[in-house]
Parts: C-alpha cells; sequence; structure tokens
C-alpha cells in the first residue's frame, strides 16, 4: 500500500497498482504434490476434526472399492464425490470424519496369488496361502491410497478399515453369528450360479450378462401311454420344448404348461404335435416343419399330470404347470430341470420333483450315458444333441445369441447347478416385507433408487453365502466327527472370536476345532472330536458388515447418514449392507443413499480397454491437475451418466482460469490491508459496495442450501458467473478507478477493500470442498482476520451474518433497477465506440433522461453514476416530449440515452476528463480527484 511519495515521483509511482504473489499461472501438476506434504507433516485431517470439537457429528461411510489395479476414473469420481460431501458438511459446522475402507477378501486376489503359485493352490497351507493373498491385498490398497491422496482427499488415511484385518474379521464372523441366532440362515440343497472355472458358487451381485453363442435345438418329448385319458388323440403325440442348454436335458424331469395358455395338437411332417396354439408359427419357422391340421385344443391346467418319455433315458417326466411359462420364446411348453434353475427348482418342490444335478465342481458329470459322462456341460452340448438326432427327438437346431449370465471375474459363462450351500432365508422371519418397509423410511437420491432396490428385494430368491475358497472369513460352523450333527449352541460357536479378534481369520485353520471351542464341548451323541465347515462367506457378506465393524466408537454412530456409490450397488453393497442391517440389526444402516452415473467418453461411449478410450486419473493430474480434475466432478450433473474429453477439460480450464483472475484480482488489491485496522463497519462503506456484500450473502446462501443437497455442479456454475459476471465484468471493474486512483487510506477506498476481502474470503470457502488446493493457496495469500485458522479447510461457510450490512430492502431494489440502466447506457456507448465517435467509455458523458420514480433514482444516485457507468460524466435531465428518442427497453424502461464526448480535459493520472484540469498549480495535469488524492497522499508520514 502506498504510504508516502517523494515530491519528484512521477504520478503513476501514486496510483495503488496491484501488488500479490499469488501467480497468474497455477502450476497445479507441480504446486499440488507440495500442498499435500505441508498437510501431511501438518496432520491437517486431525487438525479439522479437533476444530469441531463438540459439534453435531455427520457419519459418512465409504464404500469399500477391491484392491487390485490402478484406480479408474470411476473409482476418481467416486471418491472425489464423497470427498466434497464430507468436506462440505466440515464447512457447514459438522464434525465429518472420513474412514476410508478396502474389500480385500474374494476369488480375483486369490487367482493371482494361484498364478504365482504356478496353480499349486491344493498343495499349499491354507495359512501360507492366505498370507499371500494379504500381501497381494496390502500392496494395492498402498497403491490406491497413494492415488487417492493425490485427488486432495482428507481421510483417515492410516488407519483405514480392511476387511482382511483381525478386528473386522472377527466382525463378520461374529455377524454371521448373529444372523444365524435369529433364524435367518440354513444349509440346504438348491440352484446357485456356478462359476465351473473358479469351481465356487457366486451371488446374483457376482454375474455380469454377456452376449454368448448358444446352441438352439427343438425336442420332442413323446406321450408316455394314458395319453388317451386326456383325451390327445392317440399315443403318438409329441410335445415340443425348446431349449439352449442341450447339456440339462439328462437332469430334465418335467415339461411345465402355462395354466391359462390354449395348447393344440397339430398334424406336422414330424408327425402329431403338442404346443401352444400362439407359438405354433414360431415352432414352424424354428423347425422348418409344415404345420397342418388342429387335432384338439386343451388349456394348460387340463393337461396337468400327462406324462412323457424322456427322450433319451429310461423315465416318464409328468406335466406341471407355471405361471413363469412364456410366449416370448420356444413352444410354450418348457424343458423342467429342478438341479439347473430357480424357477425349475420351485416348481420341482411344488411337485415333490428330483433335484439331480450330478456334477463335480468343474461340471463334469459324475452319472449318465457313455456320450456325456465325464464331460464337461459346455462338451456335453454336441454330444447330447447328436444323441437326440439318433434317437429321432430332434426336430430341428441352430444358434442364437444372447444375453447370458458370466461371471463377473473369469468373465466365463456360468451354470445353474444345485449344490448344498447356506442361504440366508429372505422371507426367514418376515425379513423380505420388513426389508420392504424400510427401503420406504429411506431418502434416495435420486429418488428411482427406492424402486429400484424396491423391485430388487422384492424379486430376489433366498442369498447364497458361502463360497468355495480359501480368502476370506470362514462360516463358523461345527460338525460332529462321529455322526454329522452340527454344534448348534451358538454362545459355544462364539468362542472362535476372541481367536479370530487376535489373530485374523487365519486361526480357523491354524487351530484344531478343539482348541476353538470351549473345553470339554461334546455332541449329543456324546463324542467331542469335530470337524470344520470348509466354505467361507461370500465377499458381499464381508462387504455388508461394514456398518456393523466401522460405525461403532469415536465419532461413528449406528446408522450412517450417508452411503455413495454407483448404481452397479444396489445389487452390491447397497443390497448387502441393507440386508444384513435388518437381519442382524433391525434396520437399514444408511438413512441416505446417493448415487452417481457411469463414466463416459466424448461420443457417450462406457470406457473399456478393448474400446481404447480410458482416460486414467493419473493422466489428467499430470496434465491439468487434481483440482481441474475436482472441478470436472463438481461441474456435472453426476446423478446422470458424464462424459470426459480434451474438450471438456479445455472449457473447464478457461472457467478455473477466470476464477483464479477473480481471487488474483482481489488479493493484488488487498497489499497492506489489514481487516483488524482498516475494515469499515458496514454502516460507513459506500452504498454499492454493501449491495455487493449483499449480493455475496444470496450466493452464499444458496450454495449452502445446493451443499446441503448434494448440487455440487449448482455449485460450480453458481460461483463461476459469479466471479465472471458480477465480479470480473461488473464490481470489480467499477472498483478499479477507487481502488487504483483514491488515497491509499481514503473512506472510499477502505470500503471497496472492506468488499473485496470479505467478498474473496467467502468464494474462498465456498470453493473450498471442490478446488481443495487452489483455496488452499488463495487463504495463504489473504489478510489475516483475528482468530483466523491456518487452513481454509478449517473455517465455515459464510454465515448471513457475516455478510450482512442491514442495507434496506428498498435500496437493494434500487440497485437492482440501477443495473438495468447500466445495461443500456453499456449499449449506447458501444454504439458510440463502434461508430469510432469514441475509443474507451472514460472518454464519454452520458446525458439521462427519465421522468417519474426513474427520473428520481437517477437524481438520487447522479453521484455514483460515472463510476457505476465507467464514464467521465453523467447528466440526469427531464425526459424530452419525443417518446422515442433513445428510448430504452426492459428494466429502463422510458430511459432516454444521450452519449456524447467527455467536456474537459483528461486528467494523466485516472484518465478521467474533467473542466478542472490544470486548476492546481503543483499538479496542472491532474483532475480535482486526483488533487486531493495527493494531498492525502503527502500528509501521510515518512516511514
Amino acid at each position: 500500500e502506498q504510504t508516502w511519495m517523494p515530491p519528484t515521483a512521477k504520478l503513476k509511482d501514486t496510483l495503488n497498482l496491484p501488488r500479490t504473489d499469488f501467480p497468474m499461472k497455477a502450476n497445479l501438476p507441480q504446486t499440488e504434490p507440495r500442498q499435500l506434504a505441508e498437510w501431511e507433516s501438518a496432520h491437517i485431517y486431525e487438525q479439522i476434526l479437533a476444530a469441531r470439537a463438540g459439534a453435531p457429528v455427520y457419519v459418512f461411510h465409504d464404500g469399500p472399492p477391491y484392491p487390485t489395479g490402478n484406480i479408474h476414473l470411476g473409482t476418481a469420481l467416486n471418491k472425489t464425490l464423497k470427498d466434497m460431501v464430507v468436506r462440505s458438511k466440515c464447512l457447514a459446522g459438522f464434525r465429518a470424519g472420513f474412514i476410508p475402507g478396502w474389500d480385500c477378501h474374494g476369488l480375483p486376489i486369490e487367482t493371482q496369488v494361484e498364478k504365482e503359485m504356478g496353480g499349486k493352490k491344493g498343495e499349499a497351507d491354507p495359512v501360507a496361502f492366505r498370507k499371500l493373498c494379504r500381501a497381494f491385498a496390502n500392496k494395492y490398497v498402498d497403491a490406491h491410497r497413494i492415488q487417492f491422496k493425490r485427488l486432495g482427499i482428507f481421510a483417515r488415511w492410516d488407519q483405514p478399515y480392511l476387511t482382511m484385518d483381525p478386528h473386522y474379521e472377527a466382525v463378520i464372523a461374529n455377524t454371521f453369528l448373529t444372523v444365524l441366532e435369529r433364524g435367518y440362515v440354513y444349509r440346504g440343497r438348491k440352484p446357485v450360479y456356478w462359476c465351473i472355472y473358479d469351481r465356487t458358487a457366486l451371488a446374483e451381485a457376482e454375474v455380469e450378462y454377456e452376449d454368448h453363442s448358444s446352441p438352439s435345438i427343438w425336442v420332442k418329448f413323446q406321450a408316455a401311454a394314458g395319453g388317451a385319458a386326456f383325451r390327445l388323440p392317440g399315443a403318438d403325440v409329441a410335445a415340443v420344448i425348446w431349449t439352449t442348454t442341450p447339456w440339462t436335458l439328462p437332469h430334465n424331469r418335467a415339461l411345465a404348461f402355462h395354466p391359462d395358455f390354449v395348447y393344440a395338437v397339430y398334424e406336422t411332417t414330424a408327425g402329431r404335435l403338442l404346443m401352444a396354439e400362439a407359438m405354433a408359427e414360431k415352432v414352424a419357422a424354428g423347425t422348418g416343419l409344415k404345420i397342418g391340421a388342429e387335432r384338439g385344443r386343451w388349456k394348460g391346467r387340463e393337461l396337468e399330470g400327462l406324462k412323457f418319455r424322456h427322450p433319451f433315458l429310461d423315465l416318464e417326466v409328468p406335466a406341471v404347470l407355471g405361471d413363469y411359462v412364456t410366449t416370448e420364446q420356444g413352444s410354450g411348453i418348457v424343458h423342467t430341470a429342478p438341479g439347473h434353475g430357480a424357477e425349475d427348482f420351485y416348481t420341482g418342490q411344488k411337485y415333490g420333483l428330483e433335484t439331480y444335478a450330478p456334477l463335480d465342481d468343474d461340471g463334469r458329470y459324475l452319472e449318465g450315458l457313455p456320450e456325456y459322462k465325464g464331460k464337461t456341460v459346455f462338451e456335453a452340448n454336441p454330444e447330447v444333441t447328436a444323441l437326440l438326432r439318433r434317437r429321432g427327438a430332434l426336430l430341428g437346431e441352430g444358434k442364437i445369441t444372447h444375453s447370458y449370465p458370466h461371471c463377473w471375474r473369469c468373465h466365463r459363462p456360468v451354470i445353474f447347478r444345485a449344490t448344498e450351500q447356506w442361504f440366508i432365508g429372505i422371507d426367514n422371519n418376515g425379513l423380505r416385507k420388513r426389508t420392504l418397509e424400510e427401503i420406504h423410511r429411506v431418502k434416495w437420491m435420486p429418488g428411482w433408487g427406492e424402486e429400484r432396490m424396491g423391485s430388487m428385494v422384492g424379486g430376489r430368491p433366498d442369498w447364497c453365502i458361502s463360497r468355495q475358497r480359501y480368502w476370506g472369513v470362514p462360516i463358523v460352523v461345527f460338525y460332529c466327527d462321529a455322526c454329522g450333527t452340527r454344534l448348534e449352541d451358538v454362545s459355544k460357536l462364539r468362542h472362535v472370536i476372541p481367536f479370530f479378534e487376535k489373530e485374523g481369520a487365519d486361526a480357523w485353520y491354524a487351530h484344531s476345532p478343539e482348541e476353538l471351542l470351549p473345553p470339554g464341548t461334546t455332541c449329543s451323541c456324546g463324542a467331542a472330536k469335530w470337524r470344520r465347515e470348509t466354505d467361507i462367506l461370500d465377499v458381499w457378506f464381508d462387504s455388508g458388515s461394514s456398518h456393523m465393524a466401522v460405525l461403532t466408537g469415536g465419532d461413528a454412530r449406528w446408522p450412517a447418514d450417508m452411503y455413495l456409490e454407483g448404481p452397479d450397488q444396489y445389487r452390491g453393497w447397497f443390497h448387502s449392507s441393507l440386508l444384513i442391517g435388518m437381519a442382524a440389526h433391525d434396520g437399514a444402516p444408511y438413512r441416505e443413499i446417493l448415487t452417481h452415473g457411469w463414466t463416459l467418453d466424448e461420443h457417450g461411449r462406457p470406457m473399456s480397454k478393448s474400446l481404447g478410450n480410458i482416460v486414467l486419473p493419473s493422466e489428467i493430474m499430470e496434465k491439468y491437475g487434481a483440482d481441474m480434475l475436482r472441478l470436472w466432478v463438481a461441474s456435472q450433473d453426476y446423478t446422470a451418466d458424464v462424459r470426459m474429453s480434451d474438450r471438456v477439460m479445455a472449457q473447464l480450464s478457461d472457467a478455473y482460469r477466470k476464477i483464479r483472475n477473480t481471487f488474483r484480482f482481489a488479493l493484488g488489491n488487498l497489499a497492506g490491508y489489514e481487516p483488524a485496522r482498516d475494515a469499515l463497519p458496514a454502516a460507513e462503506m459506500l452504498e454499492m459496495d454493501r449491495w455487493m456484500l449483499e449480493r455475496t450473502r444470496e450466493l452464499a446462501a444458496q450454495c449452502a442450501a445446493w451443499y446441503a443437497s448434494y448440487e455440487f455442479h449448482r455449485v460450480f456454475h453458481a460461483v463461476q458467473d459469479f466471479c465472471t459476471v458480477e465480479l470480473s465484468a461488473f464490481y470489480f471493474d467499477v472498483l478499479k478507478d477507487r481502488l487504483y486512483t483514491f488515497a491509499p487510506r481514503s473512506p472510499g477506498r477502505r470500503s471497496a477493500q472492506t468488499a473485496v476481502e470479505t467478498i474473496a474470503r467467502a468464494l474462498a470457502s465456498l470453493l473450498a470442498p471442490i478446488c481443495v488446493f487452489t483455496t488452499e493457496e488463495v487463504w495463504k495469500y489473504m489478510p489475516r482476520r483475528p482468530g483466523d485458522p491456518t487452513s481454509v479447510h478449517m473455517t465455515l461457510f459464510p454465515s448471513p451474518e457475516s455478510l450482512a450490512t442491514d442495507l434496506a430492502p428498498d435500496r437493494i431494489s434500487k440497485w437492482q433497477e440501477l443495473l438495468g440502466v447500466r445495461e443500456n447506457v453499456l449499449k449506447a456507448l458501444e454504439a458510440k465506440r463502434n461508430a469510432k465517435e469514441i475509443n474507451g467509455s472514460l472518454e464519454a458523458r452520458v446525458l439521462l433522461r427519465a421522468g417519474g420514480a426513474l427520473g428520481d433514482l437517477l437524481r438520487e444516485y447522479e453521484r455514483e453514476l460515472p463510476a457505476l457507468f465507467i464514464v467521465s460524466q453523467v447528466e440526469v435531465a427531464p425526459p424530452v416530449a419525443s417518446g422515442d428518442h433513445g428510448s430504452a427497453p426492459g428494466p429502463a424502461a422510458g430511459l432516454q440515452v444521450d452519449v456524447e464526448r467527455a467536456r474537459g480535459q483528461k486528467c494523466e493520472r485516472c484518465w478521467n476528463y474533467s473542466e478542472r484540469v490544470g486548476e492546481n498549480a503543483e499538479f496542472p495535469t491532474v483532475c480535482e480527484r486526483c488533487v486531493a488524492a495527493l494531498d492525502e497522499i503527502t500528509k501521510i508520514p515518512t516511514p
């Protein structure tokens, strides 16, 4: 700040030109890592929580990513959104912590470790194998942690939650025992998704649908003797079925008919065939058969109990009824194998059919005819088809490409296979009904989440929670070695939990059952020797138990305020957490669910390696910086899919530059300004400055509301518009004359500085959850107020009181009206510039003519108008008679604007024109305003 002027100083040296070391160029890729190191050494996360001691607690629960590979753009979007939620809550006055987590168990890690061992997992000691898996997971947890930190995310990085930690594994095991004790768990033989390549059961959430080419065959099942009793025309009638899984035909145990469909027997080139009347044309098209005369019609329910001969086994199978039979494909009659499908299984239970699925874990037939016995199911497809052809039962064949379930880990097709597994009964103790009721109590954002979760829970089967693997948490169950009876005393099973707390789940393999159980535990048969259950829990049970492990103690409480993930988690983490919360805790573990969309390229395609359109977060940060990536997240309506491209980043770079330059202008004009010494009370500030603070207060209130509803894109666009339109293009432009040319300590300049400092401080806080590095950099250059924290991230959003000026509502509306006048004046000035009558606005003198209330308003503010319009002179006069002379539409209707060249000479110091330039002998080239400013400057004592 200018404090003294030597007598020989040049006039330029007397101006208060902006001075700041805040750089115009951000260089974020270089400066951000240095800021990260500062934060880490200062323990910024702990400082923020300490600054909120005693504040209301907001509990955000982080969903655990899987620790393999590097983070991708979707992961960066997810974690950044979470960080923005937590930061905005902190700045809103909550004590909001962020405990990150990783889901460390599961097949991908087990598969990678097995590869490293050369496929010798079966020969490895379980504890040694699990140790290798843990090391593999830790390697990627460390890599992820570094990448998440680079995004500027504040969290308890030194103490994350890991599903493989001993305490967490103990919680998982104890949660299983709680759910078992409460009557939700059972062991049964049911068809489940089975991966024959990874040799394990899969949950629905572990299955993805991909295009797959399958055989498409049409097969006839001959009616057995006694068909005439059902009024079929003779015993030579055969039912037609269609299937894309020939390998399941050896396990066929029934043919399903819809009770309400009309079925008919037709004369065909392959004999008399029974099919749904509505499907005759499709059967003809699929088989090439010619369909002739109809020989009888029946409702499906009339055919229930009719017997058919299996096409190649010595077996008769019944006609059963099923509402799931459709006329979308096939013949309207469905081949039913209770061991290989959910609907088939439930039909089999209803009719007492055999749940037959004699396959081993590799999907090989253990029983059957020589044509397929010993082969895998997919190897058997052509063999079964050939067998049908030889037996005269094949009516037609082809290929079909359709959506088929695949293992989400190895991406190979899976099968339905009936095996002994552990399940959570979704209808046990009313679990489904209570869960559906609880869904209505959760706030879903967007609102479609409620219906999606409701439909998933409403239609889902029982949850298969067992897996045939090593790397996970064992199912804590023991069987009597003598009689096979399961130990059902849960209090005795809980004796295992302290072992897990101390050693982790490795204890299950490192100790004998007798060590893990209370001493003297005996079976009802009298035996005291036990064997362990060999299955482990589904990894979704692990991650779904996270609220039981994390939301306890310290600032944590159950339930969490929010879970935030992508849409895939409706069948994943949102889903499993909800079911476990209901089964173990009688409530949803979250109050709000926030869902973001997928990341797409500029053409709207999902990012994938095969398309070669992946953009890595590391690439963006190396080129633009983390704040730019965060700005991309904040600029999008993330509840829909979001696009990333160089064009998008170029646009955001321009927006960022404007915001940064806004801060730079503010900081440059606050050089030497000390708020405690120089700030003016609101009552002493100029009305324009007070009005601008009121505009800032409106912005702050809007942004606070948008942060509360997690609408970060509204915050970004509002702040961007405020910086570019209201500040840079208007207010700061108007202020330059007052900031640069007024005496340093003059009330007019101090009023402007007070407003500028208050606005810059407010904007830094409002942008802190988004541009974490830039706002911290700004904060370092901001003038200090008493009690200021060392970091912008320890501040609060600007309160209404901090920006209030008690400017009366009528005065605020008058400034809004003056802005309308300004728009008209700027248009008139632009017209004069285009006509080459003036070069710049300071060469202009503006004559305003208006009557009525507008004329009164202009006369009231006549002294402020030259600064508002950035012209040298303004005169307000009554309107002329002509109604259209210079008439201005819009907010200043009835206004007449004339522009002429300014009168007088140009002031060498401020460049305004004045008729009083030359009046002062000491400063003959300056105007009367600058003479007064120079006089004030010369009175400032020499330092």
